[in-house]
């Protein structure tokens, strides 16, 4: 399951992206992935002093937005990193590293997360395709939103061919590991929330008690 997230980021928060993205130094984005032949992008570079502000601003935006609390079930958020794609550029077909370096301890990535940072309009390409299937699901978010799936899934950037694709990725390590039982979890709590106010006390008690004991069982915590 994947999920779309409209206006994750304020007016004032996008505003100063656009500007960091103006003024900060970019590098291969292979310097992060060597040994991917596909990886044709630019990434900001960590040594930049603007990039903690980055980091910051888009960190912040997820771990505050209510929809990305309630579909991840979140225990870390690695560092976002800003990306830059000009004509040409591309990201092969690939699925994401399950471990990525982090401090303390190396950050299972159970979700990806693409923020989109450019509004569709001003580039052609550059869409976000993940393979579900026989069937491809083709994502080309508006400005400002994001995009949340499974890291285990073959995705890729198709090629830009006009403008500039800017976005923000980062993974997500979830107190439930199982990509399955998450989905079933949030199911269980969306129904929870919609339908919590029309059923006897009794029955929402007892609804209460199964979520809360799956998400203890399900939790690798």
């Amino acid at each position: 399951m994947f999920i779309e997230i409209p206006n994750l980021l304020n007016k004032a928060e996008l505003e100063r992206l656009a500007a960091i993205f103006a003024a900060a130094r970019f590098v291969d984005g292979r310097v992060s992935n060597p040994h991917n032949q596909t990886k044709k992008n630019l990434q900001i570079d960590p040594r930049d002093p603007l990039y903690p502000e980055s980091v910051r601003i888009v960190g912040d935006a997820l771990a505050r937005n209510e929809e990305v609390r309630n579909f991840t079930f979140f225990r870390r958020i690695a560092s976002p990193l800003l990306c830059r794609y000009t004509p040409g550029m591309t990201y092969g077909a690939h699925p994401d590293a399950a471990f990525l370096p982090m401090n303390p301890a190396p950050l299972r990535s159970d979700l990806s997360c693409t923020v989109f940072l450019s509004p569709p309009e001003s580039y052609d390409g550059g869409e976000l395709t993940i393979h579900l299937g026989t069937k491809p699901v083709v994502i080309k978010g508006e400005l400002g939103s994001a995009v949340l799936y499974p890291s285990t899934t073959i995705h890729e950037v198709v090629p830009v061919t006009r403008g500039e694709r800017l976005v923000a990725i980062t993974f997500i390590e979830s107190q439930i590991c199982d990509e399955r039982h998450r989905d079933l979890l949030y199911l269980l709590n969306e129904i929870a929330a919609i339908e919590g106010g029309n059923i006897s006390w009794e029955s929402r008690v007892r609804l209460e008690h199964v979520r809360q004991s799956l998400h203890r069982m399900w939790s690798t915590t």
